[in-house]
């Protein structure tokens, strides 16, 4: 399975990006796929996630109700739409499946930047 992610670019604070991550190969619709980011100077973390049996969202505190995950198993693809971006949103953003769905991400994009200004 690889992936491609893009959409990343330079916003102002406030603004809003979509994500987009092409999946080839593999069970897609199966996959649990999830976008991270790595903000400079810091550890990876995960930012949402999205199932692959009931398409049920997650999302981690700090962007509920500014990012949304969505999918489109026809064509193999996740999208992160991010509104009322912040500048501690300036990050590389990743996309990853997890074909076992165990919250183990075997597959990863290469990542785009988003970059925030203030």
């Amino acid at each position: 399975v690889q992936l491609q992610a893009s959409g990343g670019g330079l916003v102002q604070a406030g603004g809003s990006r979509r994500l987009s991550c092409q999946a080839s190969g593999g069970a897609f619709s199966r996959y649990t796929l999830a976008w991270f980011r790595r903000a400079p100077g810091r550890e990876r973390e995960w930012v949402a996630r999205i199932s692959g049996s009931d398409g049920s969202t997650y999302y981690r505190d700090f962007v509920k109700g500014r990012f949304t995950i969505s999918r489109d198993d026809d064509k193999k693809a996740v999208y992160l739409q991010m509104n009322n971006l912040k500048p501690e949103d300036t990050a590389v953003y990743y996309c990853a499946a997890d074909p076992t769905r165990t919250l183990t991400f075997d597959y990863w994009g290469q990542g785009t930047l988003v970059t925030v200004s203030s």
